[in-house]
């Protein structure tokens, strides 16, 4: 056994050092220049940061998006999951599959799609006018809104992916059982689904909350200047400010933000059991 943890060991020391050379020793420069001012070491940048007006509304925006749309991902995932896994094997393939296709498009071009669709001429503006719901354009680009939804269609699939999976390991009589006991489908949700799946919505929704912490491209975008984000904003300090001290101090937001969903997630789940 000893041997085999050796050789274990071996191994895996290739990876460890090209990880921590090429990724962890940069983030760590990184992170250590937000703690420096005036050649000390010090919170004061944190402090000076959390004081402004600005960097506090673009972080409650971008916390307030993650979380909803992680909620809403949870929702649709759990229906499309649930629809997925009683599927015959011939259809379940093909519906897992269309699932999984926006992945394979980059994220560039999915996102300049919305544009066409959300635009002032765009097709959700032309279908309002022609049913005589409005009478002129109304503006959804560049808001909250605009990428909240693009948050949505672009993260949404690894939720469902982490719900099938997870639902595929339920027990195939619990569900039934539930219902010949006299359970409602809330209390077959809450009592069995829920428990039963928390692995898989632990890690559905930390991919997607970070996801959207980190995302740069559908922000950028869809909320251009107007609505900023932490990522968009730390593009901003370290492109046009030329800002390392602030960009590093966003970059530890971001990671102890990602950090800290996902041991709420877990903590939650096992507060469950």
């Amino acid at each position: 056994m000893f041997q085999n943890n050796r050789e274990g060991l071996f191994l895996a020391l290739p990876a460890a050092v090209f990880t921590g050379l090429l990724f962890l020793l940069p983030v760590g420069f990184l992170l250590a220049e937000a703690f420096k001012v005036e050649g000390s070491w010090s919170l004061q940048g944190y402090i000076d940061f959390a004081l402004k007006p600005l960097n506090q509304t673009v972080f409650l925006r971008t916390l307030k998006l993650g979380f909803f749309v992680a909620l809403l991902s949870a929702i649709i995932g759990y229906l499309c999951a649930f629809c997925i896994i009683n599927l015959n094997d011939k259809s379940r393939g093909r519906v897992f599959g269309l699932v999984i296709l926006p992945l394979m498009i980059s994220p560039v071009a999915r996102t300049y799609a919305w544009i066409v669709i959300l635009g002032r001429t765009g097709i959700v503006n032309d279908a309002l006018i022609g049913m005589g719901l409005l009478d002129t354009p109304i503006r959804i680009l560049f808001t909250e809104t605009a990428v909240f939804i693009g948050l949505l269609q672009l993260f949404l699939p690894l939720m469902i992916i982490s719900l099938v999976s997870a639902m595929e390991n339920l027990p195939k009589d619990v569900i039934a059982a539930a219902r010949v006991l006299g359970a409602n489908w809330f209390q077959v949700f809450t009592k069995v689904i829920l428990p039963l799946t928390k692995d898989g919505l632990v890690m559905g929704g930390t991919l997607v909350f970070t996801g959207c912490l980190t995302a740069y491209i559908t922000p950028a975008i869809l909320g251009g200047s107007k609505v900023l984000m932490l990522e968009t904003l730390l593009y901003q300090r370290v492109n046009v400010a030329n800002d390392f001290i602030s960009a590093g101090i966003i970059a530890t937001i971001l990671i102890v933000m990602s950090f800290s969903a996902n041991q709420l997630l877990k903590r939650i789940a096992s507060a469950r059991q």
